[in-house]
């Protein structure tokens, strides 16, 4: 295992969402990374709040449902972000040590983040972030010395790591793409940088488990993966907090690269406490051959939104795209995908299903764009919601834009109660009402999970699952 040496989560100071933010957050930077920092700044002052009047906002209220200027930047003592692990020492890198597993290597870890990550499986690599800084970075040493690079994302910019300046925020989510992309490009105080060389395998999931403390924190993240030719990485980034009184923002933005051949896999675990806000934009750009599959799974927060694209650029490419949702209580989950097939003969295949119960309420709108001269694709798109209470509600936009003619598509949504016959069915055989009620639940959502049964997020996501229908 290859460990950068510092584990602590050090106490964070905040600065109000503002100029003074962005410049702190710059703090420190190679020029090039300032310059964009300012650029994206001013676009972010330049563009309007999203509102519902927008087709693509039209059911998440952002003003009602987010007081930012009641948020502050996390910042730590000093400026810039606190002090991070960086790249694996040389002794390190020496070390014949077994895949990563352990949790004790990073103290002053609140119970409930230690506790998630020991009911994770080995990993080839560990990342952890409190607050937006990244205070553990991890990495199995065999994997290190056959050249993958897992490192704190601004440690990677600061020392002119390859394919970080040329990549981040640049091709799949530059500052101009949005009022919140151009937000997180600005005040971005650390993440990760996963490069995974031609050819490498890992047959273990990186994970990185990140915590937003309290309150009032704006905590803003960036994740950056390359894959390159004909590797393999699978990448899990959980997310918690505790429960809150106010309002809590995690605001993220993943930009994933597989180049030709490369298979990858994402899965986005959101399990954040009450008062918890969850905002990310996903881009994930897969070449010839190349297989980008995603997870997306909300669980916690008050409100979440999740904005995913997935481009195909080359033939051959692949992606499933995999949504989870449970909510409850007065719970608000939005998801905005696209499958953007720009080269001909690639495949995307989309499910999202969730469950909703109380007052939540759930958001689905989802596009298929074939380019022209994108013939002979294949493209799917589906998704199914299950009400288990007549307060809940789902809404469900899927939308087609073909500019091709030989192409297969098709897209789907149902909203339903919860199955009346298998219900029968169970209690007839002597299930109690809600023993019942909780088996058809997660046979629904189950069927999800076993399209991406990646080693520990299965059983984590179910028991998640299982608990909140335990309480409800």
């Amino acid at each position: 295992m290859a460990n950068g040496g510092v584990a602590t989560a050090e106490k964070v100071e905040r600065r109000a969402v503002g100029p003074a933010a962005a410049a702190e957050a710059g703090a420190g930077d190679p020029s090039w990374l300032r310059a964009r920092r300012e650029e994206a700044w001013a676009l972010y002052e330049a563009m309007p709040m999203p509102s519902t009047r927008s087709e693509e906002w039209r059911y998440t209220d952002v003003g009602r449902l987010l007081d930012f200027d009641g948020l502050a930047v996390a910042q730590a003592p000093g400026g810039g972000p606190g002090r991070r692990s960086g790249l694996a020492s040389e002794e390190a890198l020496a070390s014949e040590e077994a895949p990563v597993s352990h949790v004790g290597a990073a103290t002053g870890l609140p119970a409930e983040l230690r506790d998630a990550m020991a009911q994770d499986r080995e990993g080839a690599g560990r990342v952890v972030d409190v607050d937006g800084c990244v205070v553990l970075a991890e990495l199995d040493g065999e994997l290190a010395r056959r050249g993958v690079v897992l490192a704190s994302l601004r440690d990677a910019a600061r020392q002119g790591l390859e394919g970080v300046e040329s990549l981040l925020a640049t091709e799949a989510v530059p500052a101009s793409d949005g009022k919140f992309p151009a937000l997180n490009a600005a005040l971005w105080s650390d993440g990760v940088f996963l490069r995974v060389p031609r050819g490498v395998s890992l047959d273990l999931p990186v994970r990185l488990a990140r915590w937003v403390s309290s309150a009032g924190t704006a905590a803003f993240t960036r994740i950056l993966v390359v894959a390159e030719e004909g590797s393999r990485v699978s990448f899990v980034d959980e997310i918690l907090s505790p429960d809150m009184d106010g309002t809590a923002l995690a605001g993220t933005t993943v930009e994933i690269f597989a180049r030709g051949g490369a298979q990858v896999q994402y899965v986005s675990l959101q399990r954040m406490g009450r008062g918890g806000a969850y905002l990310a934009q996903q881009r994930t750009l897969a070449e010839r051959d190349a297989t980008l599959d995603t997870l997306n799974v909300a669980l916690g927060g008050s409100v979440g939104r999740v904005d995913l694209n997935a481009r195909l650029l080359g033939s051959g490419a692949n992606s499933d795209m995999l949504g989870l949702y449970f909510g409850d209580g007065d719970q608000h989950f939005d998801f905005n995908t696209s499958q953007d097939h720009v080269a001909p003969n690639a495949h995307s295949d989309l499910l999202y299903k969730g469950a909703l119960d109380g007052d939540s309420r759930g958001v689905f709108r989802g596009i298929i764009r074939v380019h022209e001269g994108a013939q002979q694709t294949d493209a799917y798109q589906t998704n199914r919601n299950l009400l288990m209470s007549e307060r809940a509600v789902a809404t469900s936009l899927p939308n087609l834009e073909i500019e091709a003619d030989d192409v297969r598509c098709s897209h789907g949504a149902t909203v339903g109660q919860l199955d009346a016959e298998a219900l029968f069915y169970l209690m007839s055989r002597g299930i109690g009402r809600r023993r019942a009620e909780r088996l058809v639940v997660l046979g629904f959502l189950g069927e999800v999970l076993s399209r991406l049964p990646m080693g520990g997020v299965v059983e984590k996501v179910t028991k998640a699952i299982e608990a909140k229908l335990r309480h409800g």
